[in-house]
This record gives C-alpha cells, sequence and structure tokens, in this order.
C-alpha cells in the first residue's frame, strides 16, 4: 500500500479568500474559505458521536483565515475571523476538499 499524497504547498490566499493546496503526486486544488468553514471536522460542527449534526449559524461571506498552525505531520488547525478554531483538517480532508478524491487516504 502506497502513502497518501502529502502536502507540499498550502497557501492562504487572502485576496481570493482560498487555500490553494498542491501535492507531491502533482494533484492541486483551491478550496473556498467559506467551504473550509462550512466543512470543518470539528466536534463542534459535526457533533458528538453517531447523531446528527448541531445547528449552525450561517458562514458569513466575506470569512476570512486569521491564522493556521501545524498539528503534528498529518494536520493543521485553520483560525477564522468568526473565532472557530477547534477543527483539525487533516492532508486527506484538504485533499477531499480541493481535489475531490481521496487517493491513499
Amino acid at each position: 500500500m502506497s502513502a497518501a499524497p502529502w502536502p507540499t504547498r498550502l497557501a492562504f490566499r487572502k485576496s481570493a479568500a482560498e487555500l490553494a493546496v498542491q501535492f507531491d503526486d502533482g494533484a492541486a486544488g483551491t478550496i473556498p474559505y467559506v467551504t473550509l468553514r462550512k466543512e470543518s471536522p470539528s466536534a463542534e460542527v459535526r457533533g458528538h458521536g453517531g447523531g446528527p449534526p448541531p445547528p449552525q449559524a450561517p458562514v458569513p461571506a466575506d470569512i476570512s483565515v486569521t491564522g493556521a498552525d501545524p498539528v503534528g505531520r498529518y494536520a493543521v488547525r485553520i483560525h477564522f475571523s468568526d473565532g472557530h478554531n477547534s477543527g483539525l483538517y487533516t492532508w486527506g480532508q484538504l485533499r477531499q476538499l480541493a481535489v475531490g478524491d481521496t487517493v491513499g487516504a
């Protein structure tokens, strides 16, 4: 089994309000900040356990990213302008959102 594709570049493009991601297998794509925020993998957004996700307030159209921190060698924590920062975006999740596949995941 081959290793999951590794991100070689994460570029937060403020003017376009998107995250550009490139992987070591040549795949690349972008994720709008609104999508990143709506798809947060946090328990706050996804819920705890197997029940339905909790209701969410609408994500502002002008949401921005205020920072990001690496989490080990497997994820990134993204800080949003609405104060949300509890989701850990794994490389596989970013690949799914940016490229639409889960190669190696």
